[in-house]
């Protein structure tokens, strides 16, 4: 194969992923030709909606994937975490990427971390993930919407309509946006989203020549962690409508997966853990799915 064509997403963030796999692919194989195929999305379009409303984060997903059923694309880029659980016939996540700081970030021009936000304060997220955990805590504060890509929600804080926004550390991070970090929250209180912090690569699954090409770029132990993840999400039958977290840990050839699920304004709040050898990743998700289901997860999520 002498070219290889990138299906993205036009945001500044996704773009920056499209470039990060293009460069790991001009590492592995430097003479080959790599182009970057740029897609405004559904998701991209409708900013004046809760993504829960009108048909969840797979509409960032959607129109890469018809570029590579079509043949105008050969692969696709994505933040895992939009990735929705189950694939298209035919489509397969080949590559995760080595991941990045997977945890949730706490925005603000005038408060220096979330207890010192004034009870009623506007705190804007488009997260039911972020707003279910963070409601536990701060049950008294004004959770608004907030749509649109990292420079918009930035510019929406600066303008006021905000006292803080919470954001991922990663896309901050990518974007060199350091700087706009308030606080980082732990994942013991803010347990990320499945995949969150990390890189796929997804392409048709009959397409053996890019399929062998991409597995140089597989990070392997974020592979097991995001695997497990979304398997225990899957298991779940989450969406974007469903307060799920999932964040696994790689120590030695164990995995560790600790998964949430709740209520959407926090006042009910399940949280399990398993852990178990990595290489049964997607099985350790699972099994922590049942576990979780065995105590009511279904009905808290209204299943």
């Amino acid at each position: 194969m002498h070219k290889i064509r990138i299906a993205t997403r036009e945001s500044a963030l996704a773009l920056w992923q499209a470039e990060y796999v293009k460069e790991l692919l001009r590492s592995h194989f430097p003479d080959l030709q790599v182009e970057i195929v740029g897609i405004t999305t559904r998701g991209d379009k409708i900013l004046d909606k809760p993504l829960s409303k009108v048909g969840g984060k797979g509409l960032f997903v959607k129109e890469l994937e018809t570029a590579l059923f079509e043949g105008t694309a050969d692969i696709a880029v994505h933040s895992m975490k939009d990735v929705p659980m189950q694939l298209p016939d035919g489509m397969s996540i080949a590559t995760i990427c080595e991941r990045a700081d997977p945890r949730d970030a706490f925005v603000s021009n005038d408060y220096q971390n979330l207890e010192a936000l004034p009870s009623g304060a506007k705190l804007g997220t488009s997260s039911v993930r972020r707003k279910s955990q963070i409601s536990a805590l701060r049950p008294d504060l004004d959770y608004v919407d907030l749509r649109g890509n990292v420079g918009t929600r930035l510019r929406k804080l600066d303008e006021g309509n905000y006292a803080a926004i919470l954001l991922a550390v990663a896309g901050l991070e990518r974007l060199e946006l350091s700087d706009r970090i308030t606080y980082k929250f732990p994942v013991e209180t803010s347990i990320p989203a499945a995949g969150q912090g990390a890189v796929g690569i997804e392409c048709r699954s009959d397409d053996q020549e890019t399929l062998s090409m991409l597995q140089l770029l597989n990070h392997e132990p974020t592979f097991m962690c995001v695997s497990a993840e979304r398997a225990m999400s899957r298991s779940l039958n989450a969406n974007c409508e469903a307060p799920v977290a999932a964040y696994a840990q790689l120590i030695g050839k164990n995995l560790n997966l600790v998964g949430l699920v709740a209520r959407l304004d926090g006042s009910q709040i399940m949280i399990d853990k398993m852990a178990g050898d990595a290489s049964q990743a997607e099985q350790l998700g699972i099994q922590l799915a049942d576990k979780l289901i065995a105590q009511g997860a279904l009905e808290l999520l209204g299943i």
